[in-house]
């Protein structure tokens, strides 16, 4: 199947960032290909993995399949940019390398941006389902109610700083379209890491726009062990590592900006445990003399934080003890 240029349906442009998860991919690209919405270009981004993915891709015969391939390694977050800037269409939608897609997600979606031009994104609930596909509807009602979008009724949210990026109800990364115009790709830095997606959410808050909000459940996230997010506490120092750099940037930013200010104690926390996390992630590698001074910026802005107090405390026990916090 080929991009219809004549379609009265305007062209979403569907990003698969992906890292050497071959079996996931496989799926996250049979839900695009599936789906009801029918004019779409599905970008492939491979992040040089050490097994390319190239025959998967031919397998599928789809022309609307595109794959670039970086030559090294890039990081998550410039891995994902490089996708979005190779994107043709009017609308932009991630869908990570080992999630899925309800095949009536952009049917869902698309139509409201459509209807009303003054909205960045339009985003749903989703699933969390295990690592064999099998939905953990327990799960499911918590994460809904951990990001508060058990609170959300249907319909438009202009401006949608709090939702956005205090209560992180959008996903980008999995249940969201949004334009291509509504955000400059320039401006997402490295720096954001994994923390990419919400990123990308405060960018598209700046604008002004609105947010569209879809309360059925579109999409499918899957919880396993190789997750980034999974692998970020002790299993992977380097993850834990790449977390807190990755909020201290965020949050940084999000806690100085004159647009944010009535948020600014609520950053300033996350900034906090963004630094002692970059600090434990540290002391488990060895490195207790770097990890120190972000034990201490931490303390500076808030005196009293138990979980920075005990790390910094830890710093000071022999290497082998310190290193097991």
């Amino acid at each position: 199947m080929s991009i219809d240029i004549n379609s009265p349906e305007p062209l979403v442009s569907v990003i698969i960032p992906t890292y050497n998860r071959q079996h996931y991919l496989k799926q996250a690209i049979e839900s695009a290909i599936g789906q009801k919405y029918q004019n779409i270009e599905i970008i492939v981004s491979d992040d040089c993995s050490p097994e390319s993915p190239q025959a998967l891709i031919d397998s599928f015969q789809d022309s609307r399949i595109k794959f670039y391939r970086n030559p090294k390694n890039l990081g998550i977050c410039q891995n994902v940019v490089n996708g979005f800037k190779q994107a043709r269409g009017k609308y932009v939608a991630s869908l990570n390398d080992d999630d899925m897609w309800n095949e009536d997600f952009l049917t869902t979606l698309v139509p409201p941006l459509e209807a009303n031009p003054d909205l960045a994104l339009a985003f749903s609930d989703y699933y969390i389902m295990d690592p064999e596909g099998k939905i953990n509807h327990p799960a499911t009602e918590d994460d809904t109610r951990r990001w508060k979008r058990d609170r959300l009724e249907e319909g438009i949210y202009q401006p949608f700083y709090e939702l956005g990026i205090v209560h992180q109800a959008v996903f980008l990364a999995v249940a969201t379209v949004m334009r291509t115009d509504a955000i400059n790709w320039d401006d997402v830095s490295p720096e954001a890491g994994l923390f990419w997606d919400l990123y990308m959410t405060y960018l598209a808050c700046r604008t002004g726009r609105g947010a569209y909000y879809h309360p059925g459940k579109l999409t499918r996230y899957r919880v396993h062990t190789q997750s980034e997010t999974m692998i970020s506490g002790k299993s992977n120092v380097q993850a834990k590592i790449r977390t807190g750099k990755a909020g201290i940037f965020c949050y940084e930013q999000f806690k100085e900006d004159e647009k944010l200010q009535e948020f600014r104690p609520f950053f300033q926390q996350k900034w906090v445990q963004a630094n002692t996390t970059l600090g434990i992630g540290l002391m488990r590698a060895g490195e207790i003399a770097a990890a120190r001074p972000y034990f201490f910026r931490a303390l500076q802005q808030k005196k009293l934080d138990l979980r920075t107090i005990a790390a910094l405390m830890l710093s000071y026990t022999p290497k082998t003890i310190a290193s097991r916090f």
